[in-house]
């Protein structure tokens, strides 16, 4: 007595590791495009706004601190977020750049 059918039966198949690169290659062109390309070009835009920073550029903090810029060093921001109170924050952690007079 057969338990099983012949016709369910798989028999192995030759050459499917060629289709299994392919599959492989075509899932990094798509990690590609979706994830690491745009991180990239957003990364771009945010050096070249760190890179326009001058003083009596309004800002926003990436905590949500707004400030205007009333110095800058080398890689800190002298950010007065009221008259007379003025913190140190990192360049980086500038997240936006305010039309004048938003504050």
């Amino acid at each position: 007595m057969n338990i099983i059918n012949d016709a369910y039966a798989q028999t192995p198949q030759s050459g499917g590791g060629m289709s299994m690169l392919i599959m492989i290659a075509i899932f990094f062109v798509i990690m590609y495009f979706m994830i690491i390309r745009p991180q990239n070009k957003r990364a771009k835009e945010h050096n070249k706004l760190i890179d326009s920073l001058t003083n009596g550029t309004e800002v926003v903090v990436s905590n949500g601190i707004m400030g205007k810029i009333v110095g800058i060093k080398d890689d800190t921001i002298d950010l007065e977020i009221s008259k007379g109170i003025n913190i140190k924050v990192r360049k980086n952690s500038i997240s936006t750049v305010l039309p004048k007079g938003s504050i």
